[in-house]
């Protein structure tokens, strides 16, 4: 806890001046609500699938860049029981570029337990969604409360940001969240509960940004702790981000003519399952000479050229610098074990991930 937490009382959930927040929080969303593709329209029952599938979409994603891909899911995949009977390898290739993919593993995973253990019905309980594979308490929470309208409040980064502001929440983050929790769940109608979740989704997203939020359209304008105090851009308190170490390490792309040669990575641990062209090992300090030490030995190779400059990216836990060497197979050249040759025209085809998709692009100077 932060020394001003610290000199600062804690506010109670149950202050009588809470009272009216709920209604004016459903009045602003009926005027404002986002049109969103997985979002039932005013007075339609939410698809339990729709809500599950674009909550996993967006962990840690933006609203923008989900758009597209629920639209293909939902087009090639209409219900649960569909993307159930589905191969992982084809889930993994329409998730290709969202990233985080252990996502779409335990998304697959979760189709096949709804599909195979409960006849292609999701549980309507927080409990019995928290059973099913790759859901935590936040997205059984949202998908208890949009689907099913049970009477819980989930917390996202839009609503940590909204509660830590109107009510001043001094305490930092992580360490905040179970007081967020408790305060998000008085703004909680005694009805609609997945309106309420989505109205204070909406309110951060839109009004309540990080940045410059426009207060004089939120409807606790007059209510905010915050911004009374004109301390709004400071909520919430977050603890100083730690940097992850930087990692480097070689990528070789390799090709025979029209073909590059290509493998997957272990299905357990970073980026499991996803199409890769053949590397070293991603270690901080290492060195260039060491790296290329990893490449892969086929016959008949020519000589490994290093491309000018370096593929940059960054993971959650850490950046990673990659040197790319290029090299040309002689025709009919069998791939290594536990590789493969692919046409360059379909790599689009491939689970590529977006550090990948830049490693192939400079080696190729597409």
């Amino acid at each position: 806890m932060s020394p001003r937490s610290a000199r600062k009382p804690k506010p109670e959930p149950s202050q009588p001046e809470t009272s009216s927040r709920p209604l004016a929080l459903l009045q602003w969303y009926d005027r404002d609500r986002r049109r969103l593709p997985w979002r039932a329209a005013p007075g339609e029952a939410s698809d339990p699938y729709r809500v599950w599938l674009s909550e996993i979409m967006l962990q840690q994603t933006t609203v923008k860049a989900v758009g597209p891909y629920f639209e293909k899911f939902v087009a090639r995949w209409p219900d649960v029981t569909a993307l159930g009977r589905a191969s992982q390898d084809d889930v993994l290739r329409m998730w290709a570029g969202l990233g985080y993919y252990s996502r779409a593993r335990n998304l697959h995973a979760c189709a096949v337990a709804v599909t195979r253990e409960h006849g292609g019905v999701f549980p309507d309980t927080e409990e019995g969604l928290r059973a099913l594979p790759g859901i935590g308490p936040y997205t059984a929470a949202a998908i208890a409360a949009i689907a099913f309208d049970r009477r819980t409040m989930p917390v996202d980064g839009n609503i940590e940001r909204v509660v830590s502001r109107l009510f001043a929440v001094e305490e930092e983050l992580p360490q905040a969240k179970p007081l967020i929790q408790q305060l998000a769940a008085t703004l909680l109608a005694e009805s609609r509960a997945g309106d309420s979740a989505q109205a204070l989704m909406d309110l951060g997203a839109s009004i309540c940004t990080p940045k410059k939020p426009a207060c004089s359209l939120c409807p606790f304008t007059e209510d905010c702790t915050a911004r009374a105090q004109g301390t709004q851009e400071t909520f919430p308190r977050k603890a100083p981000k730690k940097s992850g170490t930087l990692r480097r390490g070689a990528a070789f792309v390799v090709t025979r003519g029209d073909e590059l040669l290509v493998r997957s990575r272990p299905e357990k641990g970073l980026l499991g399952g996803m199409t890769e062209v053949p590397g070293s090992d991603w270690l901080a300090g290492q060195d260039d000479a060491t790296a290329k030490q990893q490449a892969p030995q086929l016959k008949g190779l020519s000589r490994w050229q290093r491309k000018v400059g370096v593929v940059t990216h960054v993971f959650t836990h850490f950046p990673l610098e990659l040197v790319v060497y290029t090299a040309k197979a002689e025709a009919r050249v069998r791939a290594p074990e536990g590789m493969r040759w692919v046409p360059i025209a379909t790599l689009a085809d491939e689970a590529l991930p977006n550090v990948m998709r830049k490693v192939i692009a400079h080696g190729l100077d597409l």
